[in-house]
């Protein structure tokens, strides 16, 4: 008996106070039909009420049209756990109001843990975590003061007499996933998709909790007609299938409904990437880069870090380096907004379970991440501003994990020109308000514990360099033309160490052609 279904017809089967979980990266891999279906039948009759809603990466638009902020109303949802929230307006709002319970854990741990709730294990002991918000010690992931979200859901345990973060594991009840293909069995492709976001995990998860599979494709296929090999999630997981009613409801990514080059199907030339204007942007990137090593393996963080890829790219050195996405991409280029988590070219895709099993044993050369604060003490955060919430996603693991990593920021924000003339710059217009702030207002990566590892740690800005030293964020390179007190000291809310030995940072990344990287990557060995 054929599987396919409509979502109307499935979600009459979904219950009050079910866990509903996620798979998909943006809208890669998202279940848009079903999320539809749920949010017109919570709207019609009420139901289902009070359900749990998981999900490991962000998934939306940043509108109201898609992804999670189908969930987003009073009532449908009890409480929230995922990686990463501000792409779905609605869902932000309920959270800022206090009216769902809200928790933030690293994306790669909800990943990994899929597997666990598989395997009937009780949770995940890592390391990831430790001395961030994350740690029940600080604020546990909790996102609000919503007086109900008072249990904890992570647990500082000693293992050997090293301390370990334990996520405890839950059964879920329903599993939304999407592939290209199913055949009548439920056997489920991805040929198109531009990721495998951990689909197969999370639908062996809710298999083995007795809960169901519900599974979004755009074709269906005879019976036993599908290669084994392309088949992602065996039939044998999949309780229900449901066929794609337009391609607006299967996007690959946020910005484009399919494109050939993220799915493996076709190699672009990368030299059509167009070049970066010399902005502050690209000075940030070109600085950045320049603490890449021949052969490297990196991971490169949503927003200005993805520049450093067309830095490389626009410098021919694309080779010198292996550049991975958290989502499995490995080789290729990453791509930036809106479509974070793809890659041109990528050379292979894994699942994103295994990519952060990679990521947290060491496997990151260097990582580039993205600078919304940090404090004196090297502190980072990148989470929540004031009432404004936007979630972790990858950045724990990432960050933590990494044998180096190079945080890319602006030193200012808020309105912020710059201009490069000459090998020197310029500040047209100061931002409207600091980012290096006395302590920052949530701890995303901490400097502590990056000192107590004896991890290297960089942050670049458009006008100055800084490291820590003696657990101090500690300034050791300022850009040519730039005043120290002046562009500097005065726009930040503390004064940083100043290192004994002061360098200038290089002239050449203040003009319009550079042509230097490839050689400074050759002689980082």
């Amino acid at each position: 008996m054929s599987k396919v279904k409509t979502p109307a017809e499935i979600t009459l089967l979904i219950k009050d106070g079910a866990t509903v979980a996620a798979s998909g990266m943006g809208l890669a891999g998202w279940n848009e039909e079903m999320a539809l279906a749920i949010e017109q039948r919570f709207l019609e009759s009420g139901h289902p009420q009070g359900i749990t809603l998981l999900q490991a990466c962000s998934l939306g638009d940043w509108t109201t049209k898609r992804g999670t902020t189908h969930f987003g109303h009073a009532g449908l949802v009890k409480r929230w756990i995922g990686a990463h929230i501000g792409a779905s307006p609605n869902l932000v709002k309920l959270v800022e109001e206090n009216k769902i319970e809200a928790y933030n854990l690293p994306q790669g741990v909800l990943t990994q843990l899929w597997r666990e709730v598989a395997a009937q294990r009780p949770g995940i002991v890592t390391r990831v975590g430790l001395h961030t918000y994350v740690d029940p010690r600080l604020e546990g992931g909790k996102l609000n003061r919503l007086t109900r979200t008072k249990e904890d859901i992570v647990k500082v345990v000693e293992l050997e007499g090293e301390e370990y973060l334990f996520y405890q594991g839950f059964p879920i009840d329903v599993a939304l996933i999407r592939g290209t293909v199913a055949d009548e069995n439920g056997n489920v492709t991805m040929t198109k998709e531009g990721m495998l976001s951990g689909a197969l995990h999370l639908a062996q998860a809710a298999r083995n909790s007795g809960g169901m599979v519900i599974a979004q494709v755009e074709y269906i296929a005879k019976a036993n007609s599908l290669h084994p090999k392309e088949v992602k999630v065996p039939g044998i997981l999949v309780d229900y299938v449901v066929v794609a009613a337009s391609n607006d409801n299967h996007f690959q990514t946020e910005g484009v409904y399919y494109n050939p080059a993220f799915s493996g199907n076709v190699k672009v030339p990368l030299k059509e990437l167009p070049p970066l204007p010399l902005d502050e942007r690209k000075i940030i990137a070109r600085r950045a880069a320049m603490e890449l090593k021949p052969d490297a393996v990196v991971n490169l963080g949503v927003g200005m870090p993805t520049d450093v890829a067309n830095i490389a790219a626009e410098e021919g050195a694309s080779e010198s380096i292996v550049l991975t996405t958290e989502a499995g991409g490995i080789g290729g280029v990453p791509a930036g907004l809106p479509h974070f988590g793809q890659s041109y070219n990528a050379e292979a895709m894994i699942e994103m379970p295994s990519q952060f099993d990679f990521y947290d044993g060491g496997g990151i050369d260097i990582a580039f991440l993205g600078l919304g604060q940090a404090d004196r003490h090297g502190n980072v955060n990148v989470t929540q501003f004031g009432a404004k919430l936007m979630g972790c996603g990858g950045f724990i693991n990432v960050s933590q994990n990494s044998k180096k990593v190079v945080f890319c920021g602006s030193l200012t924000a808020g309105g912020l020109r710059v201009k490069a003339e000459e090998g020197q710059l310029r500040i047209v217009q100061e931002g409207g308000y600091k980012k290096f702030i006395k302590n920052v207002e949530h701890i995303s990566f901490s400097g502590q514990f990056a000192g107590q590892v004896r991890q290297a740690v960089v942050y670049v800005t458009e006008r100055a360099v800084f490291t820590i030293a003696d657990g101090l964020l500690t300034l050791v390179e300022i850009a040519p033309g730039v005043d120290v007190e002046q562009d500097v000291m005065q726009q930040m809310a503390f004064r940083p160490r100043v290192s004994s030995n002061l360098k200038t940072m290089p002239v050449e990344i203040f003009r319009e052609k550079w042509g230097g990287l490839r050689e400074i990557i050759a002689a980082n060995q």
